[in-house]
C-alpha cells in the first residue's frame, strides 16, 4: 500500500519508538510504500536537524537515505489554493493529488480535518479514530 507519512509520524518512528515505529516497521516489511515529495523529504531532514541536536544518540541519515534509495519521490506542485488551515499541511495533500495515493498517516488535526479532500484519506497513526 502507498501511503505519505507525515512528519509527525515519521521523526518520532525515528527518534521515539511508539506506534510511529510500527508503522516504519511495516515500511521495513514491505507492507506500506511511502511517497514522498522534495518538499516532504526537506521537512523531514530540517525536524531531524533540530532533534538531533536534542538527542545526539539517535542517526536519522539511515532512514533518509534508505527512503531516497527506496521511497517513491513524485514531484508535487504547490496546489492551487490553501486547503488546510495550516498551510504548511498542503505538501501532503499535494503530493496525494500528484502521486495518486489515498491515504496519508498523521497525527496533526489540521491535515486529519482534510480527510475526504479529492478522496484522500488522512488517518491518525491508531487508525481512524473518533
Amino acid at each position: 500500500m502507498r501511503v505519505i507519512l507525515d512528519t509527525d509520524v515519521f521523526i518520532p518512528g525515528v527518534f521515539f519508538g511508539g506506534l510511529p515505529a510500527r508503522i516504519l516497521g511495516a515500511w521495513r516489511d514491505a507492507r506500506i510504500q511511502p511517497v514522498l515529495s522534495a518538499e516532504i523529504l526537506e521537512e523531514y531532514q530540517r525536524v531531524g536537524q533540530i532533534l538531533g541536536g536534542q538527542y545526539p544518540g539517535v542517526d536519522l541519515e539511515p532512514f533518509l537515505t534508505l527512503l531516497a534509495v527506496h521511497a517513491e519521490i513524485v514531484e508535487a506542485p504547490a496546489l492551487p489554493q490553501p486547503v488546510s488551515a495550516d498551510p504548511d499541511d498542503d505538501k501532503f495533500l499535494a503530493c496525494a493529488v500528484a502521486a495518486g495515493v489515498a491515504v496519508i498517516v498523521s497525527g496533526d488535526k489540521d491535515l486529519v480535518d482534510q480527510s475526504g479532500w479529492r478522496g484522500v484519506r488522512v488517518l491518525r497513526p491508531a487508525g481512524p479514530g473518533p
